[in-house]
Protein backbone atom coordinates (compact mmCIF):
# COMPACT_ATOMS: atom_id res chain seq x y z
CA UNK A 1 0.00 0.00 0.00
CA UNK A 2 1.08 3.28 -0.92
CA UNK A 3 2.11 5.67 2.52
CA UNK A 4 -1.12 7.49 2.37
CA UNK A 5 -1.95 10.82 4.57
CA UNK A 6 -5.61 12.18 3.86
CA UNK A 7 -8.65 10.51 3.86
CA UNK A 8 -12.72 10.80 3.35
CA UNK A 9 -15.05 9.65 6.07
CA UNK A 10 -18.74 9.32 4.15
CA UNK A 11 -21.83 8.72 5.92
CA UNK A 12 -24.55 7.45 3.86
CA UNK A 13 -28.45 6.90 5.62
CA UNK A 14 -30.51 5.43 2.54
CA UNK A 15 -34.02 7.03 2.28
CA UNK A 16 -36.69 4.16 3.22
CA UNK A 17 -37.24 1.61 0.09
CA UNK A 18 -33.48 2.69 -1.18
CA UNK A 19 -31.44 0.46 0.20
CA UNK A 20 -30.75 -1.79 -2.08
CA UNK A 21 -30.14 0.79 -4.36
CA UNK A 22 -27.99 2.59 -2.47
CA UNK A 23 -26.06 -0.66 -1.98
CA UNK A 24 -25.70 -1.16 -5.47
CA UNK A 25 -25.19 2.09 -5.85
CA UNK A 26 -22.13 1.79 -4.36
CA UNK A 27 -20.95 -1.79 -6.20
CA UNK A 28 -21.05 0.34 -9.43
CA UNK A 29 -18.90 2.80 -7.95
CA UNK A 30 -16.16 0.62 -7.12
CA UNK A 31 -15.16 0.69 -11.02
CA UNK A 32 -14.98 4.29 -11.27
CA UNK A 33 -12.84 4.76 -8.46
CA UNK A 34 -10.54 2.36 -10.60
CA UNK A 35 -9.54 4.67 -12.73
CA UNK A 36 -8.22 7.12 -9.99
CA UNK A 37 -4.88 6.76 -9.91
CA UNK A 38 -5.12 8.95 -6.44
CA UNK A 39 -7.18 6.92 -4.65
CA UNK A 40 -5.15 5.05 -3.08
CA UNK A 41 -7.76 2.77 -1.12
CA UNK A 42 -11.77 2.67 -1.37
CA UNK A 43 -13.80 0.93 0.70
CA UNK A 44 -17.78 0.86 0.55
CA UNK A 45 -19.66 -0.24 3.61
CA UNK A 46 -22.70 -1.01 5.15
CA UNK A 47 -22.99 -0.72 9.19
CA UNK A 48 -27.00 -1.89 9.08
CA UNK A 49 -29.98 -2.01 7.33
CA UNK A 50 -30.28 1.44 6.27
CA UNK A 51 -26.97 2.73 7.32
CA UNK A 52 -23.54 2.67 4.68
CA UNK A 53 -20.71 4.42 4.55
CA UNK A 54 -17.40 5.15 2.37
CA UNK A 55 -13.82 5.23 3.49
CA UNK A 56 -11.50 6.10 1.03
CA UNK A 57 -7.59 7.13 1.11
CA UNK A 58 -4.50 9.01 -0.78
CA UNK A 59 -1.12 10.00 -0.59
CA UNK A 60 -1.84 13.70 -0.55
CA UNK A 61 -4.56 16.46 -1.06
CA UNK A 62 -4.42 16.58 -4.95
CA UNK A 63 -5.92 12.97 -5.07
CA UNK A 64 -8.05 13.88 -2.30
CA UNK A 65 -9.44 16.69 -4.24
CA UNK A 66 -9.55 14.80 -7.39
CA UNK A 67 -11.98 12.46 -5.64
CA UNK A 68 -14.19 15.09 -4.27
CA UNK A 69 -14.33 16.12 -7.64
CA UNK A 70 -14.98 13.06 -9.61
CA UNK A 71 -17.67 10.73 -10.69
CA UNK A 72 -18.35 8.85 -7.36
CA UNK A 73 -19.03 12.48 -6.05
CA UNK A 74 -21.06 13.40 -8.84
CA UNK A 75 -22.75 10.58 -8.58
CA UNK A 76 -24.14 11.25 -4.88
CA UNK A 77 -25.04 14.15 -5.68
CA UNK A 78 -27.43 13.15 -9.51
CA UNK A 79 -28.94 10.34 -6.56
CA UNK A 80 -30.36 12.29 -4.07
CA UNK A 81 -33.18 10.44 -3.93
CA UNK A 82 -31.73 7.74 -2.72
CA UNK A 83 -30.43 9.55 0.83
CA UNK A 84 -32.68 9.92 3.95
CA UNK A 85 -30.65 13.18 4.48
CA UNK A 86 -27.60 14.56 2.75
CA UNK A 87 -23.91 12.63 2.79
CA UNK A 88 -22.05 13.56 5.67
CA UNK A 89 -18.71 13.70 4.25
CA UNK A 90 -15.44 14.32 6.90
CA UNK A 91 -11.91 15.00 6.22
CA UNK A 92 -10.04 13.25 7.80
CA UNK A 93 -6.21 12.56 8.27
CA UNK A 94 -4.54 9.29 8.79
CA UNK A 95 -2.50 8.68 11.38
CA UNK A 96 -1.03 4.79 10.40
CA UNK A 97 -2.04 2.06 7.86
CA UNK A 98 -1.01 -1.14 6.97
Amino acid sequence: MADVKVGLYVRLEAAQGKESELADFLRKAQSLVEQEPGTTVWYALQFGPSSFGIFDAFEDEDGRDAHLNGDVAQGLSDNAELFAEAPSIEKVDVLASK
